[in-house]
């Protein structure tokens, strides 16, 4: 798994990118660490630029239907 960055949000504790795979790694703060394939470095950047991370997360990640998996 690649190195996670620390982030202020009530929803998501680390976040962390694999740009070769273009996959993000997500630890929430009730403790679960997903995996969201398919995730282009711009919507990474996106997400880490973000004012809120967990609505930013929820309506460009989650809704948008990448595939996922619990680690």
């Amino acid at each position: 798994m690649v190195g996670m960055t620390h982030v202020t949000s009530s929803n998501l504790a680390a976040v962390g990118y694999d740009a070769s795979t273009q996959q993000l790694y997500i630890k929430f703060n009730h403790g679960g660490t997903y995996v969201y394939s398919g995730v282009p470095e711009d919507v990474h950047q996106a997400l880490m630029e973000a004012g809120s991370k967990g609505t930013f997360f929820h309506y460009n990640i989650k809704t948008a239907g990448y595939p996922y998996q619990k680690l």
